[in-house]
């Protein structure tokens, strides 16, 4: 398909995240004024998973490679219907395509592959709009990590900010360094916050009230602390198997409480992001960072951040919380569709930029 010269669009948005809260879906209009683009999220809409996709998705690291094909367009189809649904309640009339980003399965970047379940065509069959899909796979291809890659959406349509961070299931940032867009994950957050709050039958902290009554365990974030992804240089990533190697292990043997494991894991995060944002030359009072995802809703977490770091953290509008990745992958449908770059090799490692995403219609 030939670029695009569009300068006006209308998307939707899809994107599932690590901490398995749901599908989010944002329908967005971007418009381009030869310069500068600017966005307006018009709807919004989180449906939660229910137990039965919860726990296939969970589990699909460990199917047949049988039952994984036929998985990836089982989930594409449900894709498809959500938002076949979402368009219909939403009364949307006009959508020039729809950028998936899929639930990933397997990052293994340095193994030279990456998977995010959902296939684009099962996704397009159902819901009747074109669809761009798997935007990971061509930066692994050519040596980068595949992620992250909101930090072009930071970069163009969030430049106001002098970094970005996103509590999600994990916790990364995106930031300009001496001319380019760098970004890298800095440790796990709702992934295994949500799963100590699992164990008291909850689906996660709220507000951060379990962290806020238990006790650090100084030993438990000592080695935490101590892991050697945090004294690498970027660019870096993690993803669910490396959490399971180097994090778990540890957290399954101090055995804690769910109430101290929330409240040395927020103190890990905590440290983790001062880190970084001291290594960044981010930590001052004249730095304007923006945090976003599920977990600038703990606000015991957030309060002990803004408490712990210098810079100067600013918590947007709700939609912007819980809608930004699902914002930035529409956007890089929009990128991909004029054949711009939407995964940057300052952020990846990748061998160039490219413009990632396969087209289905």
């Amino acid at each position: 398909m030939p670029p695009s010269t569009a300068t006006s669009f209308f998307v939707i948005g899809t994107m599932s995240g690590t901490s398995l809260d749901g599908l989010d879906m944002a329908y967005c209009r971007f418009n381009f004024d030869g310069t500068s683009w600017t966005y307006k999220i018009l709807a919004a809409n989180t449906r939660p998973y229910p137990s039965e996709w919860a726990q296939k998705l969970t589990s699909a690291h460990g199917a047949s490679a049988q039952a994984l094909t036929r998985l990836h367009f089982d989930y594409g189809k449900y894709t498809g219907l959500l938002v076949k649904d979402f368009i219909s309640q939403q009364q949307i009339e006009k959508v020039d395509f729809v950028s998936s980003h899929g639930h990933t399965i397997f990052h293994q970047p340095d193994m030279g592959f990456t998977f995010q379940l959902g296939h684009g065509a099962a996704i397009a069959a159902a819901c009747g709009v074109p669809v761009y899909a798997d935007f990971r796979s061509l930066d692994v291809a050519l040596g980068g990590q595949g992620a992250p890659l909101v930090p072009i959406g930071d970069k163009l349509l969030f430049n106001e900010y002098d970094a970005c961070i996103n509590l999600g299931g994990i916790a990364n940032i995106s930031y300009e360094w001496r001319g380019e867009r760098v970004a890298c994950d800095i440790c796990p957050c709702n992934l295994v916050l949500n799963a100590a709050a699992h164990k008291k039958g909850l689906p996660y902290d709220d507000g951060g009230a379990m962290a806020a009554c238990g006790k650090v365990n100084d030993d438990l974030l000592t080695k935490l602390n101590s892991i050697e992804y945090y004294q690498q240089q970027g660019p870096k990533s993690m993803g669910r198997e490396w959490i399971e190697s180097f994090v778990n292990s540890l957290v399954e043997k101090a055995a804690l409480s769910p109430e101290d494991l929330s409240a040395t894991f927020c103190s890990h995060i905590v440290t983790q992001i001062g880190a970084v944002l001291k290594s960044t030359e981010l930590a001052s009072k004249e730095k304007k960072i923006l945090l976003t995802g599920g977990g600038a809703y703990n606000s015991f977490l957030v309060n002990t951040i803004i408490k712990s770091v210098q810079s100067n953290i600013e918590i947007p509008n709700k939609h912007t919380i819980e809608f930004k990745e699902a914002l930035i992958f529409a956007f890089l449908g929009v990128l991909r569709n004029r054949n711009e770059p939407n995964a940057l090799r300052s952020v990846t490692g990748a061998s160039r930029d490219s413009s990632g995403g396969t087209y289905f219609n």
